[in-house]
């Protein structure tokens, strides 16, 4: 079974997620503070009156971090707990990677509890990342105390 993807970029190499969480790519816009929210949230935006976390995915991915800039996007995408806006460098597209051609990572990567796998695109590698464990059970626990708080 054939899978869509939508990639995005964190330097090097290409990042996906899987096309079904996803609900939409949006211009990246003022991250508010979330005080006492996991270390991989950088506060909360209010998207059309929903307040929704914000993930630093290059924290998630140990990448160095960097001042967000005018060209970044939110991936606002659904985990099985919560909908979330991933900070990403850039959305590159949609494409769809054969299940055959997709390779398991939990062998061969250090975070590879993050991914669910790893496929070749031309001279790309992609790593297809699981959004349903971007947080401990501890984290989520944290996150929805946060949440109740409120943005400041």
């Amino acid at each position: 079974m054939e899978e869509g993807s939508l990639l995005f970029a964190l330097d090097n190499p290409l990042y996906a997620l899987p096309l079904p969480i996803v609900e939409r790519v949006v211009r990246a816009v003022e991250i508010r503070p979330l005080p006492r929210a996991p270390q991989v949230v950088l506060g909360a935006i209010n998207a059309h009156g929903r307040i929704i976390p914000v993930v630093d995915m290059r924290a998630l991915f140990g990448l160095p971090p960097r001042e967000m800039g005018l060209g970044d996007q939110f991936i606002i995408a659904r985990t099985p707990k919560r909908v979330v806006a991933a900070l990403v460098d850039r959305v590159i597209g949609i494409t769809v990677f054969p299940e055959g051609k997709i390779i398991s990572a939990e062998s061969s990567l250090p975070f590879a509890e993050r991914l669910r796998g790893v496929v070749r695109l031309d001279d790309d590698i992609v790593l297809i990342y699981d959004l349903d464990r971007f947080l401990s059970l501890d984290d989520e626990l944290r996150l929805d105390a946060a949440l109740a708080g409120g943005a400041t």
